[in-house]
């Protein structure tokens, strides 16, 4: 299977968000921005695997600044790691005040996507070719979260069937 590139999948998704999105508060809903993080990350794998593909985690989300309603928020997302079916978008979110200029980071994530064969199973896709330095740097990092993520679900197996099957330290 040919190795694709970063720049091949990645894309830029903005969408202006209008009083509906807003939250009691009166700022756009965090539900909101997580969909379309989902959303922007799916079509990234979707264009790396060149099939459907499922969300499988989203990592920890921190909200750092609000987005205000008539605000211009703009998804930027990237493949940063490859498995044999499984792959990390990340996705950074900025929000732009359209009558000042100013933008603002708001938030990122990192999101897990399998790839799925028309059966709805799990399929292979292409490797991921690094480029440069940061796509290296990226790649490191996303590695290191897999590891944490898969050590979190063997310890989450290990408490939901009482130990038997877990390693004792």
């Amino acid at each position: 299977m040919k190795g694709k590139t970063s720049k091949e999948s990645c894309i830029t998704l903005s969408q202006r968000v209008l009083p509906q999105d807003a939250n009691p508060a009166g700022n756009v809903h965090g539900g909101v921005i997580l969909k379309y993080i989902d959303t922007a990350a799916g079509t990234v794998g979707m264009r790396h695997a060149r099939g459907n593909v499922v969300t499988a985690s989203i990592d920890r989300m921190d909200f750092l600044a609000p987005v205000y309603v008539g605000e211009l928020v703009t998804f930027k997302a990237c493949m940063n790691y490859v498995g044999t079916t499984s792959m990390e978008i990340g996705v950074r979110v900025e929000a732009e005040n359209l009558l000042t200029g100013e933008v603002r980071y708001t938030n990122s994530a990192y999101l897990t996507f399998v790839a799925l064969d028309e059966h709805g199973r799990p399929t292979s896709v292409a490797p991921l070719i690094l480029e440069n330095e940061d796509e290296e740097r990226r790649w490191r990092e996303a590695k290191e979260r897999r590891k944490a993520r898969l050590a979190e679900k063997a310890r989450e197996r290990c408490s939901q069937d009482g130990g038997a099957q877990c390693k004792s330290d």
